[in-house]
């Protein structure tokens, strides 16, 4: 299978890297400091019983992407209708997208972009680039993934690379819990920088994390959403399943890039504020973390 990759950081790495593993033809369009070092030493890929380098093609120009079978979008969601647009030279008619990104709505940003169905995804793995194409697997590794009538083969294949994906008529539920997850925990563990099982020790972060899933209950249910009424104490385990784990946006800010903050939080402000919901603990954080972000331009040299 001919597979491209957009926006190959973390989490495009990891799944391209095991596709390759796997034989497909895989390529990667990324960042010159990752592409770079994996056309002169192949992609290393951070694994439980070791290090794995992998052979995989790697560019930086949009323009050198040759037709593919299934492209992957895996940018920020700042940066996903100008992905849309990039990924014209990977199209042909039976070519499939995926949205292997953080918030609920990148799929359907993507299909206004290309005029193409867009297949979401939800991505259970923890992994970041611990250096110039090296990725650090820290936990996970599952894909969730909409129902159309190619999913069911997508799936196959990339279950059998290595990336166990089920193929799930409530993926927008999937989504919105997930992006509950992060509401609550990436800002926090962002301006903090602090893990998270060290997080949940302060006293009164708890309080914090249930009004912020309270709130995007009531956003998610005003957008026909019905997240579980149990999922205050789902957010709860993460600490105790990835208890070393910093959260993206705290990986983000560390290394003085922009965040998904906006798309995280921000989102479930914006669509509060559509249906007359007052969301003001997610909007504090999110103020927070851009508060954050701006300090760190302000002291850039």
């Amino acid at each position: 299978m001919r597979i491209a990759v957009i926006g190959a950081g973390a989490v495009g790495c990891y799944v391209g890297g095991l596709l390759a593993l796997a034989g497909h033809d895989v390529t990667l369009l990324g960042r010159a400091v990752h592409v770079d070092a994996i056309q002169a030493h192949g992609l290393s890929l951070d694994m439980p019983d070791g290090t794995r380098r992998i052979d995989v093609k790697a560019i930086t120009r949009a323009a050198d992407l040759s037709p593919a079978d299934v492209v992957l979008v895996c940018v920020k969601s700042a940066d996903t209708e100008e992905a849309g647009r990039e990924l014209a030279p990977a199209l042909q008619e039976g070519t499939v997208i995926l949205s292997l990104q953080n918030g609920v709505d990148n799929a359907e940003k993507l299909s206004a972009v290309t005029g193409r169905l867009v297949i979401p995804a939800v991505v259970y793995v923890a992994v970041d680039m611990t250096g110039p194409g090296h990725v650090g697997y820290h936990g996970g590794g599952r894909l969730l993934i909409g129902t159309t009538p190619q999913s069911e083969e997508i799936a196959s294949v990339f279950t059998q690379a290595g990336v166990p994906t089920i193929v799930s008529g409530h993926v927008m539920d999937a989504l919105w819990t997930k992006l509950t997850i992060n509401c609550a925990y990436n800002a926090l563990s962002a301006v903090a920088q602090i893990s998270y099982a060290s997080m949940l020790t302060v006293e009164g972060v708890t309080g914090v994390m249930a009004q912020v899933v309270q709130e995007c209950q009531d956003v998610a249910a005003a957008c026909q959403v019905w997240l579980p009424e149990t999922l205050l104490a789902q957010v709860l385990d993460i600490a105790k399943l990835m208890p070393d784990q910093k959260s993206s946006t705290a990986q983000d800010l560390k290394r003085g890039k922009p965040t998904e903050i906006d798309f995280l939080n921000g989102y479930v402000v914006r669509k509060g504020a559509e249906f007359g919901i007052a969301t003001p603990v997610n909007q504090a954080l999110q103020v927070m973390v851009k508060l954050a972000e701006k300090s760190r331009s302000v002291a850039k040299p």
